[in-house]
């Protein structure tokens, strides 16, 4: 795990920018750093390396790594590298190093871009070929590796977050406002429909792609991989339920391959425990949980994570929720962030990051991505019972289900109506509610309606796709990362795992929920495995933090820091947010705008001012 950033064109770089750049990069790599600089005619290529050491800590792989004509700069981890090794050696490969990143560097020599499909892992990665000019920009299959690409005249540049491109081109870039827009008013899940980020020519390479550029400058952007969701109708529930076992102790087990150690991310669900069980129980791992301790009884779990800690003998750290210089630090998590925090939640994901490398840990374990996997939203209740509306007897039976066991617990006065999606397939109000009132918020008019691709059959299906890939966990993965890489850890996600996405997804769509259970795949396959009580909880809580017990609206320094003079008052409405302070109390979507309205202004505050 590392930091990448480069160039490629007819510019000369100055020394300092380089220098410069470096010096951002030693947060996502304290340990070595790395500069190659190739020419071939008027063009030149600039690989810049900053790394983490996590497998075969020596110096022999340090980067940019060579291999004949090839250089590498690399940012991820290789998780398939013992057995894409083994394959390697008998082609007649041999290896100087017990590193991911050799093995990375010569498949791509042996099989070329194509296969990347072989490997299993999180990347984002330059390869540069100096027989033929080439450079090859790739990033790994559900983006959790980011790779931010700038065209000026003479060039592009690359790298894992944006100040790297900033500094490496010596220039300020100018922000996207229609970006903050959008966040403001249809909120982060909106954000990744389009390739757009908050800067304007500034994009993210797609995942799952290649980008090659020839010695010409030409430009070719390709996939490897293909998203699908294919249900087997003959696949029975149990041999589902064995299926996704057997799929996630394998995605788990070549994760936990590191030379250093790694702790967990912890809470009182499935989807963390899942991972913290399989580490525990199946592989005897000696698991550190690492949890944020919530005061707001909506998000405590702690009876839940007492009874993990007790039942699988684990360690475990508690952080309490931390209010003291709150807005300060939001402010400087916004500067590792390049962009607005998306939500509360990843300021106190963040202090938890804090204290798992207070503890000299340099991997973290998350449970990101099961809710998409498996089912795990309440809208998914309601898709459910659209695609089995057919089957008069297994409707009747869910029905039943979600009115005991998820009415009484929902909110969202959209979503308490379970024939929601029956009476218009099409309707999605729900995912930007409030988002005609936010709007009256801006000084211009700005609205963009709900877009959902066609990324497969079946309404339930398509709309996990769409989360997946388009809509929460690019968010939650972005988020990850930056605060994962600011105390120089790296994030690992099991869930996001290529073969376990193809068996969540080869089940047919009937097996998700079951007597009104979510992901009821993972805790089946997880019984004997994860304690009985964390499995038979219905409650839904997941990773989240009350805006309020950090953002309290009547401390005067708060509501000075709000009302601030700003470039945010060019495009928002000072005197609604002073309505919206002065109002007793805030339904859950406007302490999110509330929250989104802060980190916007401080966005704007270090790059529009």
């Amino acid at each position: 795990m590392c930091g990448i950033a480069g160039y490629i064109g007819t510019a000369d770089l100055d020394a300092q920018r380089i220098d410069q750049t470096l010096n951002l990069m030693k947060r996502r790599g304290p340990d070595h750093q790395g500069v190659d600089l190739f020419k071939r005619g008027e063009t030149n290529v600039y690989l810049l390396h900053s790394r983490l050491s996590i497998i075969d800590l020596t110096s022999r792989s340090h980067q940019p790594f060579r291999h004949g004509p090839l250089a590498l700069t690399y940012n991820g981890e290789l998780y398939n590298y013992v057995e894409l090794k083994k394959a390697l050696a008998a082609e007649g490969h041999t290896f100087e190093t017990t590193s991911d990143t050799e093995v990375l560097i010569k498949a791509l020599a042996e099989y070329g871009w194509e296969g990347l499909d072989r490997c299993e892992g999180m990347w984002a990665f330059a390869l540069y070929n100096e027989e033929d000019g080439s450079l090859l920009l790739s990033r790994d299959r559900f983006s959790e590796k980011p790779l931010y690409l700038y065209r000026d005249a003479t060039g592009l540049y690359f790298g894992s977050e944006v100040k790297f491109i900033l500094a490496l081109a010596g220039r300020k870039l100018e922000v996207n406002y229609d970006q903050i827009y959008r966040f403001l008013v249809n909120g982060y899940k909106a954000l990744n429909k389009k390739n757009r980020t908050f800067f304007k020519d500034v994009e993210e390479l797609p995942a799952a792609s290649v980008l090659r550029i020839d010695g010409s400058g030409n430009e070719e952007l390709r996939r490897y991989w293909t998203p699908s969701s294919r249900p087997d109708d003959g696949i029975g529930y149990d041999e589902a339920v064995a299926r996704v076992r057997e799929s996630l102790l394998k995605a788990v087990e070549i994760r936990l391959r590191a030379d250093v150690p790694l702790a967990f991310c912890m809470s009182g669900g499935v989807d963390s425990n899942s991972l913290i069980s399989i580490a525990r129980n199946v592989f005897n791992y000696d698991v550190h949980g690492f949890t944020i301790a919530n005061s707001d009884e909506r998000y405590e779990e702690q009876d839940m994570v007492d009874c993990a800690v007790k039942a699988l003998g684990i360690r475990h750290t508690s952080i309490p929720v931390d209010v003291t210089g709150f807005l300060p630090k939001l402010r400087t998590l916004v500067r590792q962030h390049d962009a607005p925090v998306a939500t509360i939640t990843y300021y106190a994901h963040w202090l938890l990051m804090e204290s798992i490398a207070e503890h000299g840990y340099r991997i973290s374990i998350s449970g990101s991505a099961a809710d998409e996997l498996f089912t795990g939203y309440y809208d998914h209740h309601l898709a459910y019972l659209y695609e089995v509306r057919n089957d008069p007897e297994q409707h009747a039976r869910s029905l039943a289900a979600w009115q005991k066991h998820i009415l009484p617990v929902v909110r969202n006065p959209y979503l308490r109506n379970p024939n929601l999606f029956i009476e218009n397939p099409e309707m999605r109000e729900h995912i930007f509610m409030g988002a005609e009132g936010f709007s009256e918020y801006l000084r211009r008019e700005w609205s963009e309606p709900f877009a959902e691709e066609r990324m497969t059959d079946g309404l339930l299906r398509n709309r996990m796709m769409n989360e997946l890939f388009r809509e929460t966990v690019p968010v939650i993965l972005h988020e990850d990362d930056l605060n994962a890489m600011y105390y120089s850890i790296e994030n690992r996600s099991p869930f996001l795992d290529r073969h376990l996405f193809d068996t969540a997804f080869s089940i047919p769509t009937r097996h998700l929920i079951n007597d009104g259970r979510a992901k009821a795949l993972l805790r089946d396959s997880m019984r004997g495995i994860v304690p009985d009580p964390i499995l038979d909880n219905r409650r839904k809580v997941g990773f989240n933090a009350p805006v309020f017990s950090f953002l309290d609206v009547q401390d005067p320094e708060v509501r000075r820091e709000l009302l601030a003079d700003s470039p945010i008052w060019e495009h928002v409405h000072r005197d609604r947010v002073e309505s919206l302070l002065a109002k007793a109390h805030l339904p859950n979507s406007e302490s999110k705008f509330l929250f989104y309205f802060l980190t916007c202004k401080m966005f704007l505050e270090e790059y529009a001012a």
